[in-house]
């Protein structure tokens, strides 16, 4: 709970969030950031596949094999592609040759389940801001009192 303070404190304070985590916690901040955006993202490309493509070829375990796979070799293209734009490029590519193998549809309905995954994406993006932005300002009046704890 201490860690979560701190890191609330250090952003009401306007510091970079990266510096706000403690060195040696890094790496299992980033294991849980990555574990999230799995499965935020695996629950957001299912119901975008049952609005496009339909409740008989959508299923919750393609739609973890999609954000698992569709993940790691993003993340792999922008970090071993020297060039920004060819990595994104490449990187949407794999996502939509992987929704197009696994939900079995067509390239359009593929790209209609990108464009949807993404807005519903944005939209409990969003929210989420919003929430985080309301609890910013109910814990910024004690930011002192955070701040001086050992």
């Amino acid at each position: 709970m201490q860690a979560i303070l701190y890191l609330g404190a250090n952003l009401v304070a306007q510091r970079p969030w990266w510096d706000a985590i403690p060195t040696g916690l890094r790496l299992i901040f980033s294991l849980v950031l990555f574990f999230a955006t799995f499965l935020v993202l695996a629950v957001v490309l299912y119901l975008a596949g049952l609005v496009v493509v339909g409740k008989k070829r959508t299923l919750l375990s393609d739609a973890f094999v999609i954000s698992l796979f569709g993940t790691v070799l993003s993340t792999l293209f922008f970090m071993f592609i020297p060039y920004s734009l060819i990595a994104l490029l490449l990187s949407i590519f794999v996502w939509l040759l992987l929704i197009k193998r696994l939900y079995k549809t067509k390239w359009l309905s593929a790209i209609a389940v990108g464009i949807l995954a993404v807005i519903i994406f944005l939209a409990i993006t969003i929210l989420l801001a919003l929430f985080l932005d309301v609890l910013t300002e109910i814990i910024e009046p004690f930011y002192p009192l955070i701040i001086s704890m050992p």
